[in-house]
């Protein structure tokens, strides 16, 4: 009987014992495992304020004439096989050329754009595999003419040499630089103009310039193909008109206001 307290005093105790390890290791726990929370950060005011601007577009235009001019002259044959069509329009290229430089168009100004070289079928049998009958070889040089007094003879000329096909012309200014300085000199005057009339009526200075963009527009000017041929009149010269156009700039400036 004496053994059997003994045994229930210990175990009561073991149990004391271990509920105070509960009460004091619990708060360590929970410190553990328990979420962290997480306090708002408020973002502290801004020191820099927003730019006052007045954002104004402005527009310049400068009328050009052209001064020089491209054009495609092409040799176009077709023969039986593809040697003779290449031999074929090596001769009437080096024809075509050989006229260019009498002119006085330099080296530098001819450029080969296309040699081309395709077969020719014949879909006449219907139900059966088309033939070829031939084979056609293209080859084109583009020219720049920088003496546009030249043009009509470049034209003539060179067809006359055996071009067959003139690949429209294309007219433009040797130096778009200059066109373009006087153009930007004129919408950036015009957006300041028009910032002033803003700024006067509503009784605030301009101070500055926050930005500028600009866009530009140089037009290239087109003449439509030409008939292939040899002139028919040796005493009459194909005419070509450049004509004219405008180089346009548009910016758009935000100017600065208190």
């Amino acid at each position: 009987m004496n053994d059997t307290i003994n045994r229930n005093r210990w175990l009561a105790i073991v149990a004391v014992a271990a509920l105070g390890v509960g009460l004091v290791g619990g708060p360590v726990l929970a410190s553990v495992t328990a979420p962290r929370a997480y306090s708002p950060i408020v973002a502290a005011p801004g020191d820099t304020t927003p730019e006052h601007t007045i954002s104004v577009g402005g527009s310049g235009k400068i009328t050009v004439i052209p001064d020089l001019a491209t054009v495609r002259l092409g040799v176009l044959v077709q023969r039986p096989t593809a040697k003779a069509a290449g031999e074929d329009a090596a001769v009437v290229m080096t024809a075509v050329v050989d006229a260019l430089r009498k002119l006085g168009i330099a080296d530098k100004d001819i450029a080969t754009t296309l040699v081309s070289l395709s077969p020719v079928y014949d879909y006449s049998n219907t139900g059966a595999a088309p033939k070829i009958t031939g084979y056609q070889l293209a080859n084109s040089v583009s020219v720049t003419v920088r003496d546009l007094s030249k043009l009509s003879d470049v034209l003539d000329n060179g067809m006359a040499a055996g071009a067959n096909n003139v690949d429209g012309i294309s007219f433009d200014v040797a130096d778009r630089t200059a066109a373009e300085a006087k153009a930007r000199e004129a919408a950036i005057t015009d957006a300041r103009a028009k910032a002033n009339t803003y700024a006067k009526g509503l009784s605030i200075s301009i101070i500055g310039v926050a930005s500028v963009t600009e866009s530009v527009s140089t037009p290239v000017w087109y003449q439509p193909n030409y008939a292939a041929g040899a002139p028919s009149d040796k005493g009459s010269s194909t005419p070509v008109l450049p004509g004219s156009t405008d180089v346009v700039i548009t910016v758009q400036v935000a100017f600065l206001i208190p």
